[in-house]
């Protein structure tokens, strides 16, 4: 006699925890996932149509959780925005949204659908993870009701939420996250009153989980790092690649490496919202990665990682990243600087006119040291060392500290921190460092083609980023990406 489904259910959840809890490292999954977006409008769409289009969505997410569970996958990350897309009006967006309980309630969408009122996508969500036996995290709505008692009601009397849910191998509603920090486009959602630091534990390690925009600040992404001590981060995006600095692999592998965790990041995947780049980070380097922004195409990835990253012998040692450059005086070369901009903020650059040098560039508190040496300079590429100390951004302002060796446009000096996707000039080496005011600095090494470089460079102990054995394809850029929090001005809409 065949045992029921309950039972064999039960059988293969234990099994597959029993595996987990024997080994040192798991298997995780992201889809970058194409959206499928619906028809742009200002007014509402009926519930049946707003459930259709999701379905939609849901169904190609639900072949990559299958794909991924029968690989082995114990966790898949998708998305934000990834069940109904974006460009929305507050209005618009409501049909989409449901109501997300607290965890603590201990509810299982997949076996009890109603409790909570009609809750079709976290009930379908629910039974992807129970029906594959794998952790499913997944970017939706949430909606809650207020009254006239509450002074920051909104006067339709809701709250409308970006949220993240996790799913265990059960189907149990195990985390749930509302967006702190929202892009300026998102106004069809409120900001949660505090922010919030969601963890919860699995049997490979302590999980922490926020969206997007949220990787550029403090609350919450610090707070989960550094107070929290989660060992793995999962990260639902949908991020829009910016050259130099801010595409997607390169700042969200720099990202995991500065802070010392596993970061899985799903990216939406739209080419002409310059949206594409996911993958597995780690401490170490990129296990996974993908950017394509030439075809529609989805992704998955997967790879194994550590699992309780911080009980590792192989986490990584603290990183003083000023002790290197605040111990030596100013490189002599040639000083001649100019002014350049990166988007909105205005550069300190010198030319590298030589093959070989070691160059300094300060601006405000913040000075870079370079030595170099290319093996192969083209000679229509310029390369310049750039130091940037203030602001970044128009509305939501936040403070960097950068310092970078970055390839210009053309020849025309003019061009130096434009977008730059291909270059021809490898490096035989390169030592980069700063005196960076604080201990958030992630680092950056972009090959042509906007290729990451695993394995050929180091972070030294003192501060240096260094090259191993040079460059294997021509470099773009190399970035020292601080963030000195504690100057961040305070937030203009939360306010």
């Amino acid at each position: 006699m065949l045992p029921s489904w309950p039972l064999l259910h039960a059988g293969l959840f234990a099994l597959t925890v029993l595996q987990a809890l024997a080994s040192d490292t798991f298997i995780a999954a992201v889809y970058e996932h194409a959206v499928i977006l619906p028809d742009p409008t200002d007014k509402p769409v009926s519930p049946s149509d707003a459930l259709a289009l999701m379905n939609k969505n849901m169904d190609v997410l639900e072949k990559a959780i299958q794909e991924a569970a029968q690989q082995g996958a114990h966790i898949i990350v998708t998305p934000e925005d990834g069940i109904y897309g974006w460009k929305f009006t507050r209005e618009s967006i409501y049909p989409y949204l449901e109501d997300i309980p607290d965890p603590v309630v201990n509810w299982t969408p997949c076996t009890d659908p109603s409790r909570f009122g009609s809750a079709p996508v976290q009930e379908r969500l629910s039974c992807m993870a129970r029906n594959n036996s794998i952790y499913v995290v997944a970017n939706i709505g949430d909606k809650k009701l207020c009254n006239s008692s509450d002074p920051g009601c909104p006067s339709d009397g809701r709250y409308q939420y970006n949220t993240d849910v996790v799913f265990d191998p059960e189907g149990k509603l195990v985390a749930r996250y509302h967006k702190y920090n929202l892009f300026r486009s998102e106004t069809q959602f409120n900001y949660p009153k505090e922010p919030e630091a969601i963890t919860f534990e699995t049997p490979f390690g302590k999980f922490g989980i926020f969206t997007c925009f949220d990787i550029l600040f403090h609350d919450p992404a610090v707070v989960l790092v550094s107070k929290m001590q989660v060992d793995t981060v999962l990260f639902p995006t949908a991020w829009m690649n910016v050259l130099p600095f801010l595409t997607a692999v390169e700042f969200h592998s720099a990202w995991a490496m500065g802070m010392g965790v596993n970061l899985l990041s799903a990216n939406t995947h739209n080419i002409s919202f310059a949206m594409t780049g996911s993958g597995l980070f780690t401490p170490e380097g990129p296990a996974a990665y993908h950017y394509d922004s030439e075809t529609e195409e989805g992704c998955l990835l997967l790879a194994e990682l550590s699992a309780h990253r911080r009980l590792s012998p192989i986490y990584p040692p603290a990183v003083n990243w000023s002790l290197y450059a605040t111990s030596i005086k100013k490189f002599p070369g040639e000083n001649d600087t100019f002014s350049g901009y990166v988007r909105r903020d205005i550069f300190t650059f010198s030319e590298l006119r030589h093959k070989a040098g070691n160059y300094t560039v300060c601006q405000g508190d913040l000075c870079c040291h370079l030595v170099y040496q290319m093996s192969n300079k083209s000679k229509n590429e310029v390369y310049v060392l750039g130091a940037f100390d203030g602001l970044h951004g128009s509305l939501i302002k936040y403070h960097w500290q950068i310092c970078t060796l970055l390839k210009c446009k053309s020849t025309d000096l003019d061009t130096c921190g434009q977008s730059v996707e291909t270059a021809q000039t490898k490096f035989e080496m390169f030592s980069l460092s700063g005196t960076f005011g604080t201990n958030y600095v992630f680092p950056e090494v972009l090959y042509s083609g906007v290729q990451l470089a695993p394995g050929e460079f180091e972070v030294l102990r003192d501060g240096r980023l260094k090259s191993k054995h040079g460059t294997s394809k021509p470099l773009v850029t190399v970035t020292l990406f601080g963030r000195l929090y504690e100057k961040d001005p305070p937030h203009p809409l939360r306010t």
